[in-house]
C-alpha cells in the first residue's frame, strides 16, 4: 500500500465563534489524485491551510511524512505592470532552486522559450504552466493545486488535467486538488472528496456523483458542452500551449481562515 503523505484526524477549525470546518478526516497518498470539491464558502481554502501545515486545528491532529516536501500551485498570481519579472526570474525565486531542476521542468512543461519574457505578458496558458513548473522545482512528495484549471477554456483543461496525472506517474507524487465541481474532473482522480464545511460525502467521481449529498450541492444535470475528461495512458502527448478561456476568471472563494 502506498505510504501517507498527509493525515487529518478528526480535524475541527473554529474562528470567533464559528465552525469553519468539523471533524475532516483526510489522508492523502503517495500515487494517488485527490480532488476537493465545494461550493464557495465550503472550507477548501481552510482545509488546504490545515493540510498544508500553515494553521493549526482547533481539535483534531495533522501528522505528515517527516521529510515531506510539498510543491504548491496557487489559484492564480497578479503582478503590477510595474515590477519587471520575467518567467527566469521568477522561477529562480522559489526557495532552494536548482538549476538543473529549473531547466528540467521548463522543458517538461514546454514553457523554455518564455524564460526571458515578462511574466505579465504570458497568455492564461502559459501562466499556469509557469505556476506548476515552479512547484515542481522542490521535487515534491506531494502537489497541492489550487483550482489548475482557472481561467482556461475546455480543451486547456483536458490538456492540464492529463498533465498533472502525468506528473503524478511521472514523479511518483500524491496530488490534492481543489475544484469547483466534479464534470470536467471527473475522470482525471482516483479520489474526491466534497466538502461543505464537513465532509459531505467521498469515494470514486461516479460513485460520489449519484450521492444525495452530492447532488443536493450541485444538481443532477450536466450542461451538454461539459463532457468528462478520460485519462488514457495508451498515447502520445503533444507539447501544445493549453488555451485560454475567453471569459473572465470567477472570483476566487471567500473563506475564512
Amino acid at each position: 500500500m502506498n505510504e501517507y503523505l498527509i493525515k487529518l484526524q478528526d480535524a475541527t477549525l473554529e474562528r470567533q465563534g464559528r465552525t469553519i470546518l468539523n471533524k475532516v478526516n483526510l489522508e492523502v497518498r503517495t500515487g494517488e489524485i485527490i480532488t476537493l470539491i465545494g461550493p464557495n464558502g465550503a472550507g477548501k481554502s481552510s482545509l488546504l491551510k490545515l493540510a498544508l501545515g500553515l494553521i493549526t486545528p482547533t481539535r483534531g491532529q495533522r501528522h505528515s511524512r517527516g521529510d515531506l516536501r510539498i510543491g504548491y500551485m496557487p489559484q492564480h498570481m497578479s503582478l503590477p505592470d510595474t515590477l519587471p519579472l520575467s518567467l527566469k526570474h521568477f522561477l529562480q525565486l522559489a526557495k532552494g532552486f536548482q538549476r538543473s531542476q529549473l531547466q528540467s521542468a521548463c522543458q517538461r512543461l514546454n514553457i523554455e522559450h518564455l524564460l526571458d519574457r515578462p511574466m505579465q505578458r504570458l497568455s492564461g496558458g502559459e501562466l499556469q504552466r509557469a505556476l506548476l513548473a515552479r512547484a515542481l522545482l522542490s521535487q515534491p512528495h506531494l502537489l497541492v493545486l489550487d483550482e489548475p484549471v482557472q481561467g482556461l477554456d475546455i480543451a486547456g483543461q483536458s490538456e492540464l488535467y492529463q498533465l498533472i496525472a502525468d506528473l503524478k506517474d511521472e514523479l511518483n507524487c500524491g496530488v490534492l486538488m481543489v475544484s469547483h465541481d466534479l464534470h470536467l474532473v471527473m475522470s482525471a482522480t482516483d479520489r474526491v472528496v466534497c466538502l461543505n464545511g464537513h465532509i459531505c460525502c467521498e469515494g470514486h467521481p461516479q460513485t460520489v456523483q449519484k450521492d444525495p449529498s452530492y447532488l443536493e450541492l450541485f444538481g443532477q444535470s450536466m450542461p451538454a458542452h461539459l463532457v468528462p475528461y478520460t485519462h488514457h495512458h495508451d498515447h502520445v502527448h503533444t507539447d501544445d500551449c493549453l488555451h485560454d478561456h475567453s471569459t473572465p476568471e470567477k472570483p476566487a472563494d471567500q473563506e475564512s481562515s
